[in-house]
């Protein structure tokens, strides 16, 4: 049972985020927060993680993202900590929250990045449903529109990024980044709730895929 302090805290982290990130248009914004708080409290229930830790992680994972930052990977886990440290939030709560929002971000086809926690896993899973499917799908339109990139280009093939860097300084077209990371989160998931949710996900965007390639050829 969650305590009335730990009920404030939420509210206060929930206010502040909303305040922060509300009207940012490439898809990192509150809505895509909110979602995935959402997401991560079905998961986490279901999987009997410890909710504080995983609704803290879920609301502040974005707050100061690295790629509207110059690649800055530890601003985020700076306004975090320095955040819920204003809160007096317990300093094994703090810390928790803080590796599990400096680990989480996808970095790479190539590049292995296991959560050590279940709170972590939690949050890694919700954070990449909201990144697949329907809204995924938008969200990756949106976040390349603000990018400048090209929607598609039939001369620039996916890249497989072996290496964190190689992914950072990515600027190929949008349908590429399906194949770069989208259809291959289905399978990176850590959990088994997360896994039962990301199978109507992935198909949906299959379709897409294959109505997107039969229009641009003109077959349709």
């Amino acid at each position: 049972m969650r305590n009335s302090n730990d009920k404030e805290i939420i509210a206060k982290t929930k206010n502040y985020v909303q305040e922060t990130l509300s009207g940012e248009g490439s898809g990192h914004d509150w809505w895509h927060v909110y979602r995935v708080w959402k997401i991560a409290q079905t998961v986490g229930k279901k999987e009997e993680a410890n909710m504080f830790v995983v609704e803290l992680a879920a609301l502040l994972h974005d707050i100061s993202d690295w790629k509207f930052n110059d690649g800055d990977e530890d601003v985020g886990v700076r306004t975090t900590k320095l955040w819920l440290e204003s809160l007096k939030v317990d300093q094994e709560v703090v810390d928790h929250v803080c590796e599990i929002i400096r680990t989480s971000s996808f970095k790479g086809a190539g590049v292995k990045n296991e959560m050590k926690t279940l709170e972590g896993k939690v949050l890694q899973d919700a954070d990449r449903l909201d990144a697949i499917g329907a809204i995924g799908i938008g969200r990756a339109f949106a976040y390349g529109g603000h990018k400048g990139r090209e929607m598609y280009n039939p001369n620039v093939k996916p890249e497989f990024h072996t290496t964190a860097e190689q992914y950072k300084n990515n600027i190929t077209p949008t349908i590429n980044h399906f194949y770069e990371k989208l259809l291959l989160l289905k399978d990176l998931m850590n959990t088994k709730t997360a896994r039962k949710m990301a199978k109507a996900r992935y198909e949906y965007m299959e379709t897409f895929l294959k109505q997107f390639f039969k229009e641009w050829d003109g077959e349709i």
